[in-house]
């Protein structure tokens, strides 16, 4: 994969975006391929039938069918996974982790994956055993209160498997923290650091978990290079997602959207199915059907959820520099995260549209600056 010898920023960010760009699409567009060649081929069917000479007990069965279907798939899909998440990686200096230490937790997510894709699924075919005509409906239930669940095991659990967690030690920039938090009446637990710098120099900050996990996450790689205004002017942004209900919002929308699809797939699967010689949804093998409507609602609607996740960013950039009146800060800071995770800083249209669930870097300093004239 050659690259760019500029030295310059911008043209480096606008390289490894274009790369990035690139390898995403070429990942959905060969998921998609993998996916009919799989259905077409009969060997969905196959495998469903050869598991059925075990047991006729599908719920005893999924979990071999799920893991059959998804080591194929990750072995078949490894060349661009590796190329996007770490050749691109380490040839635009952004990483620093070993190849050994990437198939480590290559191995962590793909058990992840596995468990939670298994309880999604089991309770799938279970409700729609036994609530044939609704369980669309049942279904875009559980997925909202199984993503709220999720989101509260994530800082607990699941954070901890890939970095090492600890209360930071800073006291003076944890007071600060804590301060503005309590001046946005927002109630943390405390405020974390995590090892960033042992796999990746991007950096992040967050603000996650809910109820009494709620906690702030700094990388190290930020809270070592930022300055005290720069970091608060960011958790005033994460802050203010929360006082102003971005997260429940973005929660109702996603779970219409959620609704939407079930009821697209509950309407539309016979005669899909039958394109497959499939008999019903009820069918182990009709799966792979049912990834592909996820990822071809996901294309057609992300432009939608982009823009209105953008509309949120903006508001939560404003009132964080409503709240500390940070403008300098803000924009230093918006300068370095550029330059440290080469973010492209004025993409296409096109490119915003389908990729851009923030503002790009440009348009978020010209608020700022706006804001302050």
């Amino acid at each position: 994969m050659p690259v760019s010898l500029d030295d310059n920023p911008l043209n480096r960010a606008k390289n490894y975006s274009n790369f990035k760009y690139t390898l995403s699409i070429a990942g959905i567009l060969y998921s998609l391929f993998l996916l009919l060649i799989f259905l077409s081929s009969g060997l969905s069917n196959a495998l469903q039938q050869a598991l059925f000479k075990l047991t006729t007990n599908t719920y005893w069965l999924l979990p071999l069918y799920i893991i059959i279907i998804s080591v194929a798939y990750y072995l078949l899909s490894l060349p661009i996974n590796f190329l996007e998440s770490y050749a691109l990686e380490h040839k635009f200096c952004l990483s620093n982790q070993k190849l050994g230490s990437w198939f480590f937790d290559q191995f962590k997510a793909g058990i992840i994956s596995y468990v939670i894709s298994l309880i999604a699924i089991e309770f799938f075919y279970y409700i729609l055993k036994y609530y044939p005509h609704a369980w669309w409906l049942i279904a875009s239930v559980f997925w909202v209160f199984f993503g709220l669940i999720l989101a509260k095991l994530t800082p607990l659990v699941i954070i901890p498997l890939f970095f090492k967690y600890k209360r930071i030690c800073d006291e003076t920039l944890k007071t600060r923290i804590i301060n503005l938090a309590h001046k946005m009446e927002v109630k943390i637990i405390d405020v974390f650091e995590i090892d960033f710098s042992s796999k990746t120099l991007k950096a992040n900050a967050a603000f996650v978990g809910w109820g009494k996990s709620r906690r702030v996450i700094l990388a190290d790689t930020l809270k070592d290079k930022y300055s005290y205004e720069e970091i608060e002017v960011i958790l005033a942004h994460e802050f203010a997602h929360y006082k102003k209900r971005h997260l429940l919002k973005l929660i109702l929308i996603n779970s219409l959207l959620t609704a939407l699809l079930f009821f697209i797939i509950f309407k539309t699967n016979n005669p899909v199915l039958r394109l497959f010689n499939i008999s019903s949804l009820l069918e182990m093998s009709s799966l792979p059907v049912v990834l592909i409507y996820f990822i071809a609602f996901t294309i057609v609607m992300q432009p939608f959820q982009n823009y209105i996740s953008r509309i949120f960013e903006k508001d939560a950039d404003r009132a964080a520099l409503s709240i500390t009146g940070f403008k300098e800060a803000f924009i230093s800071m918006m300068e370095k995260l550029s330059r440290q995770n080469l973010s492209d800083r004025n993409p296409h249209p096109l490119i915003k549209i389908f990729f851009f669930d923030h503002p790009a870097v440009d348009e978020r300093i010209a608020l700022a600056e706006s804001l302050f004239n």
